[in-house]
């Protein structure tokens, strides 16, 4: 039998997918993971990144997190975490996760409120709104779609990289896989990597739709 047809059985075997460690409970706690790592890092970068596009400052450091953020590798951080007081476990993962998911939502709220025509700003100025006004009224409902592409961008990094947290004793679907490793199951580890996949496309595919929604949404000064 090869590992295709290994992990083909596995996927249909019933016993695989109920119990505290079948698919379905891995599957329910890689998307609370996902979900709750997102929001964390969209609390701490989104209001940040709206506030400097709308003032025009901080561009330089919006790009260099970014950039730190995507050469440091993932799993240097959660073996650094999992050194530090925080030790192995959840904690550390999600601490990971979020420092991991917010250069994406940081750099592309900054450059959607950048990239708003600085005609319709002052627009919105010579008409009397405020600063926040603009800011919520103006800047934001045109942002938008960029807002959106970062928060997409984050979700699928984070569901492919939240499997990295079996390695520090996270749960999710990563337990599937290193379970299939410490049982050297072949097919147990590519029927791992295969539900992983299949979620950050159907991540994907619900951003895509919000991101196509966003972008059919009439503005309104």
């Amino acid at each position: 039998m090869n590992t295709i047809e290994s992990a083909w059985d596995w996927l249909t075997d019933g016993a695989n997918w109920s119990g505290s460690d079948g698919v379905w409970q891995r599957l329910l706690e890689h998307v609370l993971l996902t979900v709750g790592c997102l929001a964390v890092a969209t609390a701490v970068a989104l209001p940040v990144a709206l506030w400097l596009g709308h003032i025009g400052k901080g561009g330089a450091l919006a790009v260099n997190i970014s950039n730190i953020g995507r050469a440091v590798p993932t799993f240097a951080v959660l073996a650094l975490l999992g050194l530090s007081p925080l030790g192995m476990g959840t904690t550390t993962t999600v601490v990971a996760l979020v420092l991991f998911a917010i250069p994406p939502i940081l750099t592309n709220a900054y450059v959607g409120m950048r990239g708003v025509d600085r005609e319709v700003v002052e627009a919105s100025k010579g008409m009397g709104m405020s600063g926040p006004q603009t800011l919520w009224r103006v800047e934001l409902p045109l942002a938008l779609p960029l807002v959106v592409t970062g928060l997409r961008t984050s979700a699928v990094q984070v569901v492919a990289t939240a499997t990295l947290a079996a390695l520090v004793a996270g749960g999710g679907l990563g337990r599937i896989v290193t379970a299939g490793f410490q049982l050297q199951d072949q097919g147990q580890v590519v029927a791992g990597a295969f539900l992983v996949a299949v979620l950050a496309l159907v991540v994907e595919g619900v951003f895509a739709l919000a991101q196509k929604a966003v972008a059919r949404t009439p503005r309104q000064g």
